[in-house]
């Protein structure tokens, strides 16, 4: 995922950009962490000192990485897997869960987060994201990837319309998410 955000923001909206990434010997399932740094100047550090933004998709990594992210910094999870949330400032958006009731393929579920994320912050334009992503997935699989990529940009611009009605809870209900694509 975080190669993809990289090659969309430095390819093709033209930033300056470094992405890191490490993997656990548990990776599948357990914490993973990219990095991707963002500059309109050239980048002279390329780890993250603070995190202006974190998409946690599991609870471990969202455990592990809630401490890195600044005071006012962006928190999105899967809540599919995320169920103790840190903050009530966090976008919960079922990324796993769409990938398997609406496209029968967990394995998009990456995909779904890249389209709310391009929907979420201003960093990476949804041609970019677009564009990067169909450059990276296997032949033959561009419109399962492109709908996945579509679903996850639903649900953003949903959960942020939710979010805009509600003063007291900050929480979007899943049905209501679900019902975005």
């Amino acid at each position: 995922m975080g190669i993809i955000l990289a090659e969309a923001i430095g390819i093709y909206d033209g930033k300056y950009v470094a992405q890191t990434q490490s993997y656990g010997p548990e990776a599948r399932g357990g914490s993973s962490k990219a990095e991707v740094v963002v500059s309109d100047e050239e980048i002279d550090y390329p780890k993250a000192m603070k995190l202006d933004l974190l998409l946690a998709m599991n609870q471990k990594s969202c455990d592990e990485f809630y401490s890195d992210l600044k005071p006012d910094g962006l928190l999105i999870v899967d809540s599919t897997f995320v169920t103790q949330v840190p903050t009530q400032k966090a976008f919960q958006v079922p990324f796993t869960r769409i990938a398997r009731e609406k496209f029968k393929r967990e394995v998009v579920a990456n995909i779904v987060a890249l389209g709310a994320l391009s929907q979420f912050t201003p960093i990476v334009s949804s041609k970019a994201i677009e564009s990067a992503v169909l450059a990276r997935v296997p032949k033959g699989t561009e419109k399962l990837n492109r709908d996945a990529l579509k679903a996850g940009m639903s649900a953003a611009k949903r959960a942020k319309k939710i979010r805009m009605k509600s003063d007291v809870s900050l929480e979007v209900p899943e049905e209501d998410l679900l019902d975005s694509y």
